[in-house]
């Protein structure tokens, strides 16, 4: 990484002496369409710390120190090629006031509340943004998780769901674009979360992320490229909603999770990647090269 680290204590202070700068930052920001004259998205997603998801690899905690997390950002969008970042209102905020988000798409992260292997983590609540909060800041989407378990014998499918669904009603009434993220997913023998991403899974989930809410005029989808990329074509014939891959850990084969973004950036519908944690925290620690390599494939 370049960018010079972050410092933390003149953030605490700001925060602890002006509050208020949070919403003066916000109300200079320049600001700048959603898709750019290169009419590709490229974000950073950075809204796994809400969830309690910290890990990276092998380390459980990579992502819980600020510091680091911030100064990896700030070098993720200083890379030509980075339209913005996804995140919470904490991230957003110390980014508002670090000067990381001019000219730069800022999409708020709604539903947090399922965190990471909770017995509730189907139950995703709201709360994170909402649609008024995201246009008082004047940012210029919002994002949304929707993982469905068919088996689920609670209400938390259906209730995320419901939610799900006014809150596209209410980013649609404001006129802002909202990212989908849907997940057909299920639980194993050992209680924990697992998402399906077979081609069939995926397309049913498109299907349904699609029909939400009373317009989709600004609906956008978030999609995974399938467990077989070849299914990839036949999966994104579900639906004309524009979309962006979700990028995920890359593991140990790069440059195969790579040829797969580029197979599926081919397809009509696909616009972009969103892509977090593989490019913020690279095996190889070079945040720059991760991030242009990813630009590359746009």
């Amino acid at each position: 990484m370049s960018a010079e680290r972050v410092d933390v204590a003149a953030l605490a202070r700001l925060r602890a002496h002006r509050p208020e700068a949070v919403a003066e930052a916000a109300a200079r920001r320049s600001r700048r369409p959603l898709v750019g004259a290169s009419g590709r998205l490229m974000i950073i997603a950075a809204d796994h710390p809400a969830r309690g998801a910290l890990g990276v690899g092998g380390d459980p905690l990579a992502m819980a120190n600020r510091a680091d997390l911030l100064t990896r950002l700030c070098t993720a969008l200083s890379r030509p090629g980075v339209d913005g970042v996804l995140g919470t209102a904490d991230i957003l905020e110390d980014l508002l006031l670090l000067g990381a988000l001019e000219d730069k798409v800022a999409v708020g992260s709604m539903n947090r509340g399922g965190l990471a292997g909770a017995s509730f983590e189907l139950d995703d609540r709201f709360t994170g943004y909402r649609a008024e909060d995201l246009a008082a800041a004047g940012f210029d989407a919002g994002k949304l998780l929707l993982r469905v378990d068919y088996a689920d014998t609670g209400t938390g499918s259906v209730e995320t769901l419901l939610s799900a669904a006014r809150a596209v009603d209410a980013m649609a009434a404001r006129r802002l674009p909202v990212f989908v993220e849907p997940f057909l997913c299920g639980r194993g023998t050992d209680g924990r979360l697992r998402t399906d991403l077979s081609a069939s899974a995926v397309i049913r989930s498109i299907a349904i992320a699609s029909g939400l809410a009373g317009t989709s005029a600004y609906t956008w989808l978030k999609l995974p490229v399938t467990e077989d990329p070849d299914d990839m074509a036949r999966v994104m014939e579900t639906s004309t909603l524009p979309a962006v891959l979700l990028g995920g850990e890359i593991g140990d084969d790069q440059e195969g999770t790579y040829e797969k973004w580029r197979g599926a950036l081919r397809l009509p519908t696909v616009q972009g990647l969103v892509v977090g944690r593989s490019l913020l925290y690279p095996a190889d620690g070079d945040v720059i090269t991760a991030v242009d390599t990813a630009v590359g494939l746009l």
